[in-house]
Order: structure tokens, then sequence, then C-alpha cells
């Protein structure tokens, strides 16, 4: 048995296709049907059933398959480990992000972090929060930044900051034609409001849903969105409200920005930077997460 034969099923349970397999691989197909069939013929058992149209794992595939990829994990920790041993500063760095996070933050990260390891390359991946835990635990991101709560039990964190939420609303909305810059808006008086929100998946949803939950009141939802600017916008076209977090708050006076208020208790979200519980970090990973903090701290 083989790393590339693991490799190679494993992209295969992916792809779901040989030909899609094959490329992704950049090897000929019947070069690969011609591994995957030593490699089932050397353990004793099928690991695909073929198909005219699709690829489907048996049940001796799918145990195979989850195995291949932690074993494919653990070589690629390996070299990093090797790597940072020699004392190379050649390496590539797997980071995973929020939307929101990613648009407001790492570009005030990256070029600092480029500036300072030139030779490591920065791969980015953004997700969904949910998708995006999967993909730490897994091993797939080498770190995430996401904010708490997180569902995935297997991932360790580091806080990386903490960060007011805001009640948005229209400019012409009562409670921005009566409220002072310093008054905070008890979110139990909003239970009445048509609600825009994030769609399932998005972590900053579950905020708003836990906010409104321990107001007492499920929010009136209206419009939802994958994109916290796409929420604002249809704030300041008078659709509804909304909650948000104060980064991504736009300059007041703006065309197409809402109005933003405090909220009683000051309610937070966390950030932080998640990674699978006893994962090899590399040097690059921390010296990633090192800019990182600075950079947030100097903001």
């Amino acid at each position: 048995m083989e790393l590339r034969q693991l490799q190679y099923a494993v992209q295969i349970a992916a792809e779901k296709n040989f030909s899609r397999a094959a490329e992704k691989l950049h090897i000929a197909q019947p070069s690969l049907s011609q591994q995957l069939s030593k490699l089932e013929k050397e353990i004793g058992v099928l690991l695909f059933q073929r198909n005219t149209n699709s690829v489907e794992m048996t049940y001796a595939g799918t145990v195979f398959v989850e195995k291949a990829q932690i074993i494919l994990d653990k070589v690629s920790q390996l070299k990093k480990e090797m790597e940072d041993i020699s004392q190379m500063r050649k390496g590539k760095l797997i980071v995973g992000s929020l939307p929101i996070t990613g648009s407001h933050i790492l570009p005030l990260v990256l070029p600092v972090f480029q500036q300072q390891y030139p030779e490591i390359e920065i791969q980015l991946v953004e997700e969904t929060s949910a998708n995006l835990e999967r993909l730490a635990a897994s091993g797939q991101t080498d770190i995430s930044l996401l904010s708490l709560p997180l569902a995935e039990r297997s991932l360790s964190y580091l806080p990386l900051i903490e960060e007011e939420i805001r009640l948005c609303v229209p400019p012409h909305h009562p409670l921005a034609q009566s409220a002072s810059g310093d008054d905070a808006v008890r979110i139990d008086t909003l239970r009445e409001e048509p609600f825009i929100i994030l769609k399932k998946g998005q972590g900053f949803r579950q905020i708003t849903m836990d906010l409104c939950g321990a107001a007492g009141f499920e929010p009136r939802i209206v419009f939802e969105s994958t994109n916290i600017d796409t929420v604002q916008s249809l704030v300041a076209a008078g659709m509804g409200v909304a909650f948000v977090p104060k980064m991504v708050a736009r300059v007041q006076g703006e065309p197409h920005a809402p109005v933003y208020l405090p909220l009683d208790g000051r309610p937070t979200r966390t950030l932080v930077i998640a990674y699978r519980h006893g994962r090899y970090l590399s040097k690059a990973a921390e010296a990633f997460i090192q800019v990182l903090q600075e950079v947030v701290q100097n903001r």
C-alpha cells in the first residue's frame, strides 16, 4: 500500500467520479482505475461501487477513506515539523476565515505577514462557520478565524478580540430619530421589528437568535442573506433591522449607510484563532498568529 494510493482513494471519494478525480490528481483516468484496482486487490475488499454515472463508497470504502485522511494529515504534519527542524522558511499555510472577518481583518494582516515572510505561501479558505469548523477539525486548515461558541469539541482556540454587537436600523427609523449617540436600546423592545439576518450555517446568525432568545422572543425574520454587507444595505433601504459586529459598520452619512445604535448591556462576540486540539502548529502558523494578534491589538 502506497501513500499515493491513499490520496487517490480520498480524491475519488471527494469527487464521486473517476474523470474529475483523475483531473484533480493530474493523472490519466486509466492509471487511476488501475491503481485503485491494485489497492483493492491488495487489501481484499471493494472500496467503491462503480455505477454508470457515479461512484459510491462501500462500507469498507467509508472506513478506508476516513482512516486514509487521518494518515495523510499525519504525513503532512510530519513534513511541516521536518521543515521547521531544518529551519526552512519556505512553506504553505492554509488559513480559514469567516467572510465577515476575512474582509475586515485579513487585508490588514496579510501585507504585514508577507513582508516579513515572503517565502511562505498563504492559501485562504472562506466558508460558513459550520464548514470552517469541520475543515479545522479534519486538519484541512492550519488555523481558522471563528467566533464563539464553537460546536466542534475537537477544536482548541486562542482568543483574538472581543467585539461589540450593535443594532442596525434604517435612517428614518423612530429609534434612529429619537436616540442620542449613547442611548442603549433594550433588545426586548425589538420583538415586533422585522429582522434581516444571515442564513443558516453562519455563526453570527446564531448570535442574533441567542440575543433575541435571551430577551424572551424569537425574531420575526423577513430576509436572509449570506453577506453581511447585503444585510446592511437592506436595513438602509428600510426593509428591517439587524444586529451587526461593530467592525463591519459603515461610516455614518455615507450613501446606503444605516444607523448604528448601542444595545443595552453592550453584548459582544469573541473572535478566536481555532485549530484541531493536539495538532502541531508549524512555525509559519505561529508567526501568522503573532502577526494577527499584533495587528488586531493596534487597530
